[in-house]
């Protein structure tokens, strides 16, 4: 717990300092300390590629941090980081900015991390599929963003957060469910590590 506060206070913190008195195009440069340049994710902090997800998406999680409907239970160490971040631009009334800065910046196919069985993890991407698309395109008519070109680790990670109850299981969060109800298709972790080299592969 030790740990969360003090990162969820150095978050804060970086925000105060890099946001005050930015100039508009320099004003949404904190997500790059954590994000990476051109927000192509940071590994090593645990901070995933941001650039090249849809704007749609992007919104919905950062009013769900912003709203406590994600990143709150003890174990989510990284959604507590978040927190500070989508409440400060809800209050601003620069949620919609933030979204339009990462969207701004040229994304880049990360490199895989992730090494499992493709083959079984085609099998389990099959209910995948029915949602985020057969090649992990996405589709913004289910509310389901893409899969493909992006931070494999992450992916990963959100997979045992939705298994686990840390992510998905707030009343408030209708799309968390589905994933949440989903997931159970997929029993341990090498499954996960296998659906996950799978999309690597799209």
């Amino acid at each position: 717990m030790k740990r969360v506060k003090f990162h969820v206070a150095a978050v804060a913190a970086a925000i105060s300092v890099l946001a005050g008195g930015a100039s508009a195009e320099n004003k949404f440069d904190y997500c790059l300390l954590c994000h990476g340049a051109a927000a192509n994710g940071n590994a090593g902090i645990l901070a995933p590629k941001l650039s090249g997800v849809e704007p749609w998406y992007l919104t919905r999680q950062l009013e769900n941090f912003a709203a406590g409907i994600r990143g709150t239970p003890g174990g989510d160490a990284s959604g507590h980081e978040m927190g500070p971040v989508g409440l400060r631009v809800k209050q601003e009334g620069t949620l919609g900015d933030a979204v339009a800065f990462i969207g701004s910046l040229p994304p880049k196919k990360p490199s895989p991390t992730i090494a499992g069985d493709t083959r079984h993890g085609k099998q389990l991407y099959v209910a995948c599929a029915a949602c985020h698309g057969a090649k992990g395109e996405g589709n913004a008519a289910l509310q389901a963003p893409a899969l493909a070109a992006r931070s494999d680790w992450y992916l990963v990670t959100q997979l045992k957060n939705f298994r686990d109850g840390l992510r998905g299981a707030d009343a408030r969060d209708t799309y968390g469910a589905q994933m949440r109800a989903i997931v159970t298709s997929l029993p341990d972790d090498k499954a996960i590590m296998d659906v996950v080299a799978y999309i690597n592969s799209l």
